[in-house]
């Protein structure tokens, strides 16, 4: 795996980057190379995709320059991206559900004659079929298709532009280990035919057995670059965590009756790929859903609520079963879901607060005639403002406007303004500052001392440890552990994610 000492195809020098005034990337410097498999890896919301989307001209820095082959990328947009050799693959599809298979991977380069479509998608992909061994039919409908054969798609689109530099951006999350295989001997050859590979992913050992060099990433800081074959998954999680300087005592819970079950879930079983999952949550307790990208932690929400089909299993709520679930029916039965992306799931951004805040409970503002009591519905709203400290605190305000901790504020309003009895929270303080994330981590304490049983799910292992009183560790939409968050340190944990990450891929591999 040894790179020739040329001058890099991609210099990023002071590059930051700020959304609403949140610092998420600050000060990297990075050089990446031609001809290698580059890793970018760090926890959740470390800055690994948003840096991987700033060279791939979805997001413009706040500060700092880039270089693209020795010329300055002053202009930088994905199309500026494609047309000097560089494309990116994404983590969230960017995929036409409604095209065929071939019509999405060769969209926007298709062939033509005089402005005329000659239609050679079909046969155009079969090359790339080839190349990645992915087994798709080229006039399958992408709507019809899972989760894993949509994230194929994404990974053939970017080779069928044939760029010289390729951001993969958690591409295996979704598919088999035998597809990763694969998937890693295309990065390979792209490596040996000059091309370069920027592997953005959570799986330490995929990017151990095939990147060149690993660039570590932790809180929006670029910790160090080094040498793959030099790097072991344990001195890449030292320096994600960053030792035991950032290791923080526990927030003690009070205790609760373990006894008074307010959510019971046995065996559960559905097709977004949860399994065999089995939990509880008592009344007055936080208990955390705790696991990598791709793990399944929201897919195991959503199959509880009746988001999504099940397929096997049972939910019971404060001890009786709860069948033919559905969205409606758990918000009446006080069994609400605040789901982790407030604006494409959570908010309506071209309405005001009060809207936004009571659109799912409006009967409960209604007259017998179906007319809103206004009066009402307005001094609900502005009670939540206040407790929440939304700002601006105008009721009707714009909440497009807003920034990003007031529109999460907003979204947790929302959901809790009819004082729901069991709480999922997927989330809950993503993307906001500091104040906002201590007044969201007061409102999950007070919900709990109210005696609202609370599934937390997030992201930041320091949040969910100090928050809850017990947690779940998931792996592959499975429960593999339960843990006493008081007895274990952010390191443990991430050191059995891994491993059981590790387990479940050698046993793929097995089966396979």
């Amino acid at each position: 795996m040894s790179v020739a000492t040329v001058e890099p195809c991609i210099k990023l020098r002071g590059i930051g980057k700020s959304f609403g005034g949140i610092s998420v990337l600050r000060d990297v410097n990075l050089d990446i190379n031609p001809g290698e498999i580059h890793g970018l890896v760090g926890e959740n919301g470390a800055g690994k995709s948003t840096l991987g989307k700033i060279m791939g001209g979805y997001y413009s820095a706040s500060r700092g320059s880039i270089e693209v082959f020795g010329e300055p990328a002053k202009a930088w947009t994905p199309k500026d991206a494609l047309q000097r050799g560089v494309a990116i693959m994404h983590q969230e599809l960017q995929l036409v559900t409604e095209l065929t298979v071939a019509q999405n991977v060769f969209l926007g380069i298709e062939e033509n004659r005089g402005g005329i479509l000659s239609g050679t998608e079909n046969s155009r992909l079969a090359s790339i079929v080839a190349a990645t061994g992915f087994d798709l039919q080229a006039s399958a409908k992408v709507s019809d298709l899972s989760i894993a054969d949509q994230q194929k798609i994404e990974i053939m689109r970017a080779l069928a532009r044939d760029a010289k530099i390729i951001i993969m951006d958690e591409p295996t999350s979704s598919l088999t280990a035998d597809e990763t295989e694969r998937l890693h001997e295309t990065m390979i050859n792209l490596r040996r035919s000059g091309g370069t590979v920027i592997y953005v992913s959570h799986f330490l050992d995929n990017i151990l057995k095939v990147c060149d060099r690993i660039t570590v990433l932790r809180d929006g800081n670029l910790i160090k670059t080094g040498n793959g074959a030099c790097e072991t998954k344990e001195t890449l999680v030292s320096a994600m965590l960053g030792g035991a300087q950032i290791e923080v005592p526990h927030q003690a819970r009070p205790a609760v009756n373990r006894k008074n079950i307010a959510l019971e879930v046995k065996g559960l079983c559905s097709s977004n790929g949860t399994s065999n999952v089995s939990l509880k949550v008592g009344r007055g307790e936080i208990v955390g859903l705790i696991g990598l990208v791709g793990s399944g932690r929201t897919e195991i929400a959503r199959s509880v609520i009746g988001a999504d089909d099940a397929t096997e299993g049972e939910v019971l709520v404060h001890g009786s079963p709860y069948k033919n679930r559905n969205l409606a029916k758990s918000n009446e039965k006080g069994l609400i879901m605040v789901p982790e992306d407030r604006r494409k799931q959570g908010l309506i951004l071209t309405m005001p607060v009060r809207a936004n805040m009571t659109l799912p409970h409006l009967s409960a503002f209604a007259t017998r005639l179906g007319r809103i009591r206004l009066r009402k519905e307005w001094a609900r709203a502005s009670e939540l403002i206040r407790h929440f400290d939304v700002k601006p605190s105008d009721v009707d305000g714009n909440v497009l406007n807003y920034s990003g901790g007031n529109q999460q504020k907003v979204l947790l309003g929302k959901w809790l303004l009819r004082n729901p009895e069991i709480v999922i929270l997927d989330e809950p303080s993503r993307g906001v500052d500091v104040g906002a994330r201590q007044r969201i981590h007061q409102a999950i304490g007070e919900l709990a001392d109210n005696g609202t049983a609370v599934l937390l799910i997030s992201s930041e292992l320091e949040e969910v440890l100090g928050l809850s009183h017990r947690a779940y560790l998931v792996s592959s939409g499975e429960i593999f552990e339960e843990i006493d968050p008081s007895e274990k340190s952010e390191r443990e944990v991430l050191r059995s994610l891994f491993h059981q990450q590790g387990s479940i891929t050698q046993r793929t591999r097995s089966h396979n």
